[in-house]
């Protein structure tokens, strides 16, 4: 498979150039998020919200209704869609960004699609639900493969690996094929290790360590490490708010390793941090 990254990555209606690193960023429209849980719970303030991160630079806006913390419990389809797709109404109705739907659930995907989402960012890497890489295919979505093990609930009850970076690479390749294999374009996949999702945090630093070993798959890769304990425990800040200079740190070291998307939660800086990276990488200066 080829080690050089796609620099194009398709969605429903749109196209995102990769040719230098892209921001996510982060709307959680939940009462229980590890960072921000009933900040934006109301439609109202998400919208505003989401139009300071796209004023910050956000390059598209990740919406989800259902926490994934560690431990979180779960929410009906019913709840998640009150949450999610009014948001996605208003956002659509001031901006044509593109829009990404955070679920593991086929039906919230496919009617957040319909209200104006352009790609469905699924955590399970289509392992929770067997109707969402139909839906992928159906409504010509790009699609986020992310690595975890176990849902919220218990996937921190078990992270050790024979080999970390060897199984989640094959986890990462068997999503993938059972998207391909549904009818989703190649050119609308991305994949994502998922740093904090069934990991340690010494396996968490052990891939981002190692972030340029999932090049060879072939899919641009997404990476959110924003704000997250493993960065707490290394900073001793327990606030996740206090946690974004490590972030950055890790912005940087993976912008150096090839990574091209970004998703966070501090749109301005994390801009900041990328663009003086990818500068660096490549000794010019952006246009």
């Amino acid at each position: 498979m080829s080690q050089t990254p796609a620099q194009v990555l398709h969605g429903r209606g749109c196209q995102l150039d990769l040719r230098r690193p892209r921001i996510m960023g982060v709307l959680n429209v939940t009462p229980d998020s590890f960072s921000d849980g009933g900040r934006y719970a109301h439609t109202d303030a998400a919208l505003e919200q989401g139009l300071i991160l796209i004023r910050d630079g956000a390059d598209l806006l990740d919406i989800g209704g259902e926490s994934t913390r560690p431990g979180a419990a779960a929410v009906s389809a019913d709840e998640e869609l009150c949450r999610v797709i009014p948001v996605i109404e208003r956002l659509r109705q001031e901006t044509d960004l593109p829009i990404s739907i955070d679920t593991t659930k086929a039906v919230v995907a496919k009617a957040a699609l319909q209200a104006g989402a352009n790609f469905i960012n699924d955590i399970s890497g289509l392992s929770f639900d067997a109707e969402m890489a139909a839906v992928a295919a159906e409504t010509g979505a790009g699609l986020f493969l992310m690595h975890t093990r176990g849902r919220p609930q218990e996937m921190q009850q078990d992270t050790d690996y024979q080999d970390l970076l060897t199984e989640v690479s094959a986890s990462l390749q068997q999503s993938a094929q059972v998207a391909l294999a549904a009818g989703v374009s190649r050119r609308k996949l991305a994949i994502d290790p998922g740093i904090g999702f069934g990991k340690s945090a010494t396996g968490n630093l052990e891939i981002l360590h190692h972030l340029s070993r999932f090049h060879p798959l072939g899919f641009p890769i997404l990476l959110g490490t924003s704000r997250k304990s493993f960065i707490g425990m290394i900073t001793g800040q327990p606030d996740p708010a206090q946690r974004l200079a490590g972030t950055l740190a890790t912005l940087a070291l993976a912008v150096a390793q090839g990574v091209q998307l970004f998703r966070v939660h501090d749109v301005r800086p994390a801009r900041d941090a990328l663009l003086v990276a990818w500068a660096i990488r490549e000794r010019q200066l952006p246009e």
